[in-house]
């Protein structure tokens, strides 16, 4: 089935289905440019409690349609790919994050969004890279435990003064941009500025201008007087970026920048999967009930 088919037949079922679909922004280009709502982990988590919908296709990662279906609890959740998961969200599991609480007794838990419902059900509230300093912050302990970004950790700790025990996890991604990539384009553009995610390494903030979520980055901007931004993090985003800014440059920190899981989902999957309303993402009840306090405390957060 051709593009233009295959979109005109999702718009269909979507009408048909009441279904919405959702996308992160690191999703291909035609996946984005198709979803009803493109936005950040934290975004996304507000819209799936929102919206009116029976079906949300998610377009994104595992954990994220998780969150979805935890926040949506009748609503159908739908995975275009099952495959689609995230190397970070995997580092952590529910009996590590035990085992580290019994190391740190009576400590409070953030757990960043990226993780599973199995991590968030032992968290007591959950961030994301977009409102980790102010969850952080915000809590009266001096100690905490983080999990599972070591960079993010890193970065809320400078930020706050606060001691955080922090677990060794990362995102491949973010951790392969290194400071060489940052000096080597700003070599080739000398006047750009440098943005950085909060999942990179902290050499590499070091060098930024900026260190944003993807969220952030959006709405910064067409704010910024930066008409040339060079860009650490996934090159998803990109996209974007100069679709909704004509009259800047976005430049990848680095090209090779590619999660291939957050590239699983194309046109053709969503519209098998709105076809057969598969595969539906389902988190046990008792799981669900636990993380979700943990979530909506997290969506407060501005």
């Amino acid at each position: 089935m051709k593009k233009n088919k295959l979109v005109e037949e999702i718009n269909r079922l979507k009408r048909e289905k009441r279904a919405v679909i959702l996308a992160h922004n690191y999703q291909p280009e035609e996946v984005q440019d198709l979803a009803d709502f493109v936005g950040d982990s934290l975004e996304l988590s507000r819209k799936a409690a929102e919206v009116e919908a029976d079906i949300i296709v998610f377009c994104g990662v595992h954990f994220m349609a998780e969150t979805a279906k935890i926040l949506a609890p009748k609503k159908k959740v739908l995975l275009p790919d099952l495959r689609a998961r995230c190397p970070m969200a995997d580092m952590v599991t529910g009996d590590d994050l035990r085992w580290m609480k019994g190391q740190h007794p009576g400590k409070k838990v953030v757990a960043y969004v990226n993780t599973t419902a199995e991590v968030k059900a032992e968290t007591d509230v959950c961030c994301t890279s977009a409102n980790a300093v102010k969850v952080v912050s915000s809590l009266p302990e001096e100690e905490i435990i983080f999990v599972p970004d070591r960079n993010l950790g890193y970065y809320v700790s400078q930020k706050t003064g606060k001691k955080l025990h922090v677990w060794d996890g990362y995102c491949p991604i973010h951790e392969d941009i290194r400071p060489k990539h940052i000096e080597k384009m700003k070599k080739k553009h000398p006047g750009a500025e440098v943005w950085t995610h909060p999942e990179c390494r902290p050499d590499v903030l070091s060098l930024a201008d900026r260190i944003l979520s993807t969220g952030q980055m959006i709405k910064e901007a067409p704010k910024s007087g930066a008409l040339e931004i060079i860009v650490a993090t996934e090159v998803g985003i990109l996209h974007r970026l100069r679709k909704e800014n004509p009259d800047k440059r976005f430049y990848p920190a680095r090209e090779k920048a590619v999660c291939k899981n957050m590239k699983r989902i194309n046109l053709r999957k969503v519209y098998k999967a709105l076809l057969l309303e598969r595969p539906e993402v389902i988190v046990e009840a008792g799981i669900a009930d636990r993380a979700r306090e943990a979530i909506n405390q997290m969506v407060r957060f501005v």
